[in-house]
């Protein structure tokens, strides 16, 4: 397999592109997490745009587009989850009810468009209705558990990496009920998660340096030692077309890694310009894959050339 690599420079110096956002209209996104600011990136032409944000220093973090268009982020120091409309520039905020829930991180919507965040630090899942902007805080039974990446599966349960602990969860969207699946090994720490056609569970285990596999039917679990072993820190991952890529962000340079489930192979490739930190990914709607280069100030798309 071979890829083609090509990166935009932000125009605001150290702001820290944290997540990337593959939006439907093929522009790219990112979180400006230093700057305030979400970028857009048009890979055509080039172009970037960046949009200012209402509350200052409020640390845009995680991304995701609903069906309108609109661009929805967490303000991971500002307590805040934000709405974006591209075409006029408005900016909508909801605060988090309660004054001990600081730290939005990550978000995704469900098939029944309710938007879904992990709380890291302050160990909450929300759950924000878009019609009513009702916020709902959910506590996983387990202390400490820091709630980080997220995932839909094809029957709309959200899941979600505990990178406090060992253990993956779930919510069941209807019920509000989380459960925990227990990782073999007590020194995991799942970090990002993404989900296969098939329902199978894909986890990066970011202390051990190891690509991990769930099965929430069986709880069964298969790991495989990441190409540039133990301190490579496996972060960002997505599922292609039910392929898996990651990056590592402990490699020099960063790497970004493929597998294939049915091979059980991997390739990897080194990220042009060091890569420094990928901490989050995105896929396009073609197939292509998005980081976010956070130190080298950078968003890079990756085209798969078969």
């Amino acid at each position: 397999m071979k890829v083609m690599f090509k990166s935009w420079q932000a125009p605001t110096p150290g702001s820290r592109p944290h997540d990337p956002l593959a939006a439907r209209d093929g522009s790219l996104w990112y979180t400006g997490q230093m700057a305030n600011v979400l970028g857009r990136v048009d890979p055509t032409t080039g172009n970037i745009k960046e949009y200012p944000l209402k509350t200052a220093h409020s640390g845009p973090h995680g991304l995701v587009e609903d069906k309108e268009g609109n661009i929805w982020y967490t303000g991971n120091t500002g307590a805040l989850i934000g709405k974006l409309e591209p075409k006029t520039g408005a900016l909508t905020e909801y605060k988090m009810p309660d004054p001990n829930v600081h730290d939005p991180h990550t978000l995704i919507f469900d098939h029944a468009g309710i938007l879904w965040f992990t709380v890291q630090n302050s160990n909450r899942i929300g759950r924000l209705d878009p019609k009513s902007g009702e916020i709902k805080l959910l506590t996983p039974p387990t202390q400490g558990a820091r709630p980080y990446g997220m995932a839909v599966n094809s029957k709309g349960v959200v899941f979600f990496d505990e990178f406090g602990t060992n253990k993956i969860g779930n919510v069941d969207p209807k019920t509000l009920e989380i459960r925990e699946y227990p990782l073999p090994d007590p020194a995991s720490r799942p970090r990002r998660i993404a989900i296969t056609s098939d329902d199978i569970v894909w986890y990066t285990d970011f202390a051990r340096g190891y690509l991990g596999r769930l099965d929430p039917t069986t709880g069964k679990v298969s790991e495989w030692q990441s190409p540039s072993g133990p301190k490579s820190e496996p972060y960002g991952i997505s599922a292609i077309n039910d392929v898996i890529w990651y990056s590592e962000s402990n490699a020099t340079p960063n790497m970004i890694v493929r597998f294939d489930p049915k091979t059980a192979k991997f390739q990897t490739w080194r990220i042009p310009g060091g890569g420094n930190i990928v901490r989050n990914t995105s896929v396009t709607p073609d197939g292509k894959f998005v980081l976010a280069n956070s130190l080298v100030n950078t968003v890079t798309l990756v085209t798969i050339q078969k």
